[in-house]
C-alpha cells in the first residue's frame, strides 16, 4: 500500500472514532431520556392525584392515561433511536476494523519488503 493510502485510511480510522465518540454522546442522551421516562412512568403508577405535564416554562394538568400514553410513546421513540445508533454504530466498528486490518497488512508487508 502506498504511504499516501495509508495515511488517508489512517485519518478515516480517526474520523471514524470521532463519529463513534459523537454516537456515544447521542446513546448517552437519549439512554437519559429513557431512564427519566421509566422514572416518570413509575411515578405516574403510584399517583393518586392530579397530574401535571411540563410543556416549555409551564406544567399542566393532564388526564393520567394520556400523561401515561404520551411517555410510553415517548419511550418507544427513544428505544427505536437507541437501536438506530446502535446499528450504525455496528457498521461504523466493522468498517473500522476493515480498515485497521488493511493497514496493518500493509505494514507487515512493508517490513518484510
Amino acid at each position: 500500500m502506498e504511504k499516501n493510502k495509508a495515511e488517508e485510511k489512517i485519518r478515516r480510522l480517526q474520523l471514524l472514532e470521532q463519529g463513534m465518540q459523537n454516537f456515544l454522546i447521542q446513546k448517552q442522551n437519549l439512554q437519559s431520556q429513557l431512564m427519566e421516562a421509566d422514572n416518570a412512568l413509575e411515578e405516574l403508577k403510584s399517583s393518586k392525584g392530579e397530574t401535571y405535564k411540563i410543556s416549555g416554562p409551564i406544567m399542566i394538568s393532564v388526564q393520567k392515561d394520556k400523561l401515561e400514553k404520551d411517555l410510553k410513546e415517548k419511550k418507544e421513540v427513544v428505544e427505536l433511536r437507541i437501536k438506530n445508533l446502535e446499528k450504525q454504530e455496528q457498521k461504523i466498528k466493522e468498517e473500522a476494523k476493515a480498515i485497521q486490518e488493511e493497514v496493518m497488512e500493509s505494514m507487515k508487508h512493508g517490513k518484510t519488503k
